[in-house]
């Protein structure tokens, strides 16, 4: 399977071999997709995390980006153009750590799928699209079921022995302002791994052998059982990307994260300082 993360040498190079795709989204409620109007690379599609990524639902009592059915994820792609043979790229303006659940969804199924490493600021300004580019045809691309292995649900989140990670940053793990959840703080006994720090000054991933070094302090070693959580279980798929690229994946994710367990009062949370 294609590495978690390509640069924009490999993307230039495989260009027409893959279908780019732009998937921003901002907590803030600012639009991805006038955003993604407003500028994108070249021939890419807009993935919207909300209405293609996560499951229409009337409360956020499952979470705030629940994992779509297969049958809605599947046809979101297939609208989209994409099909069960194409080999996906997304990009994000942060990173990839929102691009990266499109991409952890993909690889999940067993679809080829990568972030660009860098992602929209590693393209060079001048070349960005505005509007829309030209449809790609409807395609087809069959609905898998999600791998039962690879997801973890809010009881086995209650009591497992796993290392459970949170992906948020560390003054909402700790207990700060939280934005947009009904409480603050962390589910007990989870280690805070900010998917955000692993990233350099320009956005992209750190190497292997330092995200080793990072995970170590969670005590992950190769063959450490993992669970990664965030807010909504979006940037805790970058963790399960870098995890991957460390060589101490496959892990697992807890879909509703932080929104769903925030949400039960009968679920505890733990806070403490920031310093």
């Amino acid at each position: 399977m294609i590495a978690p993360f390509v640069d924009v040498a490999w993307l230039k190079q495989h260009r027409d071999e893959v279908v780019l795709a732009d998937a921003r989204w901002y907590i803030d409620g600012r639009s991805g997709r006038a955003a993604y109007e407003a500028g994108h690379i070249p021939g890419a599609v807009f993935v919207d995390l909300d209405a293609v990524l996560s499951e229409p639902h009337a409360d956020d009592t499952r979470g705030r980006h629940p994992l779509p059915t297969p049958e809605h994820f599947a046809d979101g792609l297939a609208q989209l153009g994409i099909g069960d043979g194409d080999t996906v790229v997304a990009y994000d303006d942060a990173g990839g750590v929102i691009a990266a659940r499109l991409v952890w969804m993909l690889r999940a199924i067993g679809h080829e799928a990568a972030l660009l490493d860098g992602g929209l600021a590693a393209w060079p300004a001048a070349e960005l699209h505005p509007d829309y580019p030209r449809s790609r045809p409807p395609a087809s691309f069959a609905p898998v079921p999600w791998p039962q292995q690879r997801l973890a649900d809010i009881d086995e989140v209650a009591t497992t022995d796993e290392v459970l990670i949170d992906a948020r940053d560390r003054g909402r793990f700790g207990g700060g302002p939280d934005p947009v959840d009904p409480r603050s703080g962390h589910i007990p006994g989870a280690s805070n791994v900010p998917t955000r720090e692993h990233l350099d000054a320009d956005g992209r991933i750190a190497s292997p052998e330092r995200l080793q070094a990072t995970f170590a302090q969670a005590g992950i070693e190769p063959g450490t059982p993992v669970i990664s959580y965030c807010g909504s279980g979006v940037t805790a798929c970058h963790n399960l990307l870098a995890l991957e690229r460390a060589g101490l994946g496959p892990a697992r994710l807890y879909p509703g994260s932080w929104s769903e367990w925030s949400r039960d009062p009968a679920r505890p949370i733990e806070t403490e300082s920031v310093s």
